[in-house]
């Protein structure tokens, strides 16, 4: 082995061991990528202006850099390694800069490694040499959009660039850009929103990568959850118990924070993440449900088929259901009639103080056999708040007579037959397909076939 493949071999192994996680060698050859992350000060923020407005985030992480090299057969004697330098938040101009920079980096140790001192210049002087400071300032294109703007003049020249901006050359000093800047950000892309989202994915990792004592079972734990208002911290064994009773008792705004008298609420995401996907879907459709019944503007459609949820028009009785397109009365809840007052099936006038006008404002039951079910559960298993909640929307009445009696009648077309004769319910449970109705003792044979348990033996007609 030559001193030339010696040196770099050398220098690879370093990188290795000192950036395990951010470096990555390449498969086959010499060379590799490095994600290189900086260090930001404590107040670090991004700022946003528009017009007179602007808005302040203070962020901990900002995207990395990525240098991917490929070190040539000369190298360190000779030759520089040969790099590509992309990153997402700055500018072509200023990785153009900071480029070119690199390549002074190299000339002023010629004949020694340099992969190091890259790295190191770019993880922590970085800022400074691009003379950004705290707020960095994130322009707005017209459609509202934080990108980089198209004017400005060469990252890294204090005079001609505004202090702690992102901004874009023009097309004028375009043709001094350097080839190996990538600057992967397109100007229709919502720089803000990306910065953000890495901010947050950084310090949940960080987060989660910690041991924290939750407030409930007082251990001190790895792998826990945080409210973001209040910043108290629960296990997620705590948490996720916590969450699956508050939601199978249907009390999905009661998520609130554990600790007494704080009123901070978990995110979707958050109970997402410690409940299985079943209670989710009931805490996204009951959520959902919730947020609709508190809408004094939203009423549900008067078809039982649809029941979608319509939002009122002020100053009318009139209502048209965006699902399917049906026009009802919001007061009688049947077909709309105009200025005609609204009447009942007896053909007697609705009056706004009578028993009937309170039941027909009432939301519609679910018309399939699982709907009703899920309904007659969470009615069943809820809560005793979460029970007068749904006989306020769907009537006690309706709950105890109507969903329980269409559940039986959907049980017995899936279980049990007409008879022939008398059309009584008959279930046959086994025996041969001889058998005799309990109700009017007709026999039959070939009309039951088709029932649960007609090919199994040794039992009786039910």
């Amino acid at each position: 082995m030559n001193a030339e493949l010696e040196a770099q071999e050398d220098e690879l192994l370093a990188l290795a061991s000192i950036y395990s996680q951010e470096f990555r060698r390449a498969v086959s050859g010499l060379g590799g990528e490095i994600r290189v992350s900086l260090d930001l000060p404590r107040d670090f923020s991004v700022i946003v202006k528009s017009g007179d407005k602007h808005r302040d985030y203070v962020i901990s992480f900002l995207p990395p850099l990525v240098l991917a090299f490929d070190l040539p057969l000369d190298y360190p004697s000779t030759s520089s390694p040969e790099f590509i330098l992309s990153c997402k938040w700055l500018s072509h101009s200023q990785l153009s800069a900071v480029c070119k920079h690199l390549d002074k980096i190299w000339e002023d140790t010629v004949g020694s490694v340099v992969l190091f001192y890259w790295v190191q210049f770019l993880r922590d002087d970085l800022l400074d040499f691009l003379n950004i400071r705290p707020p960095l300032e994130i322009p707005v294109n017209d459609q509202g959009q934080a990108s980089p703007s198209t004017e400005g003049s060469e990252a890294g020249d204090s005079q001609g660039e505004a202090e702690g901006s992102v901004v874009e050359t023009s097309d004028k000093a375009a043709v001094s850009l350097d080839t190996r800047a990538l600057s992967m950000l397109a100007t229709d892309t919502d720089l803000l929103v990306h910065l953000l989202d890495y901010d947050e994915r950084q310090r949940l990792r960080v987060f989660e990568g910690q041991a924290y004592d939750c407030g409930i079972c007082l251990m001190s734990k790895l792998g826990c959850s945080q409210y973001r208002e209040c910043g108290h911290i629960y296990c997620n064994e705590c948490m996720s118990e916590y969450f699956t009773v508050q939601i199978r008792d249907g009390n999905v705004r009661g998520l609130t924070c554990p600790e007494p008298e704080c009123s901070s609420t978990a995110t979707p995401s958050q109970v997402k993440r410690l409940v299985g996907e079943e209670l989710f879907t009931r805490y996204d459709r009951l959520l959902l449900q919730s947020t609709l019944d508190r809408m004094a503007d939203v009423i549900y459609c008067a078809r039982k088929a649809c029941v979608a949820p319509v939002v009122l028009e002020p100053d009318t009785t009139a209502a048209l259901c965006p699902s399917c397109r049906y026009a009802f009365c919001t007061i009688c809840r049947k077909t709309y009639h105009g200025t005609s007052h609204c009447k009942l099936r007896e053909n007697t006038l609705l009056t706004s103080g009578s028993d009937s006008a309170a039941e027909s404002s009432y939301a519609g039951v679910p018309q399939t056999e699982a709907g009703l079910q899920g309904l007659w559960e969470d009615y069943a298993s809820g809560s005793e708040e979460r029970r007068m909640f749904l006989e306020k929307r769907y009537g006690k009445h309706i709950l105890n007579t109507v969903v329980e009696e269409s559940l039986s009648e959907g049980w017995k077309g899936q279980n049990s037959k007409e008879c022939p004769s008398c059309r009584a319910n008959i279930q046959k449970n086994g025996g041969c397909n001889k058998m005799a109705c309990f109700t009017c003792d007709s026999g039959m044979a070939e009309e039951l076939q088709h029932l649960p348990g007609a090919n199994s033996a040794n039992s009786t007609a039910g």
